[in-house]
């Protein structure tokens, strides 16, 4: 699979791109730096292209058959970075994914997003612009999977998983257990067109996704 990487130079898209090089995918990085570029090579990327969320992304994902959408202006940003990014950029891309012929779609949004009025008020404006990047992939025809973690975290990658449709408690998952998940979600049959809430817990990451 030609898969692109939206967000590569991310803390999640960083190790998506180290766990694509390694396998049997082709994974292009999609930067908005030049300066960028020499760490995606030593990461495993196959391709380097620059994209801007904020102007176009089409020519960034031309030739590719799956999207791993991983930018973000996170919870901490003002709300105009937050629709520069969560929401127009993800539109952006969504529908140059539709555009290009793109087949499969991997979303990173956010717990809560798909019920915001219950997240905290600091951070309303991040979820809101998540809930509607999802809803709108959900209606683009694409093949999507919507990954939403609770909170991100630096810790090791424990390669075990909580998968809810609907998790009731907030909670913590590695970074690197975020990036796992993207990338066995790939060509993970239970997971196409399929949304759910991602947390640290005991199941084996392929296994949780089988109780899909």
């Amino acid at each position: 699979m030609h898969v692109a990487v939206i967000g590569a130079n991310g803390k999640i898209g960083r190790q998506v791109v180290q766990l694509l090089g390694k396998s049997d995918h082709q994974v292009r990085a999609v930067i908005r730096d030049e300066q960028q570029r020499p760490d995606m090579v030593k990461l495993g990327a196959d391709e380097v292209v620059l994209g801007d969320l904020e102007r176009s992304i089409d020519d960034a994902v031309t030739g590719c058959n799956a999207i791993v959408f991983t930018a973000g202006s996170g919870g901490h940003t003002g709300a105009d970075k937050t629709l520069l990014i969560d929401l127009d950029g993800a539109f952006k891309t969504i529908d140059a994914g539709v555009a290009q012929g793109v087949n499969r779609f991997i979303m990173v949004s956010s717990m809560m997003a798909d019920r915001p009025e219950q997240g905290p008020d600091k951070i309303r404006h991040y979820l809101v612009a998540k809930g509607r990047a999802d809803e709108r992939l959900r209606n683009s025809g694409l093949n999507y999977t919507i990954i939403r973690p609770g909170r991100l975290t630096d810790e090791a990658g424990k390669g075990t998983v909580l998968i809810s449709s609907n998790q009731d408690t907030f909670g913590d998952i590695p970074r690197a257990d975020v990036a796992a998940t993207i990338v066995a979600s790939l060509e993970a049959a239970q997971s196409f067109r399929r949304s759910f809430d991602l947390l640290t817990g005991t199941t084996p990451i392929t296994e949780a996704l089988k109780s899909l």
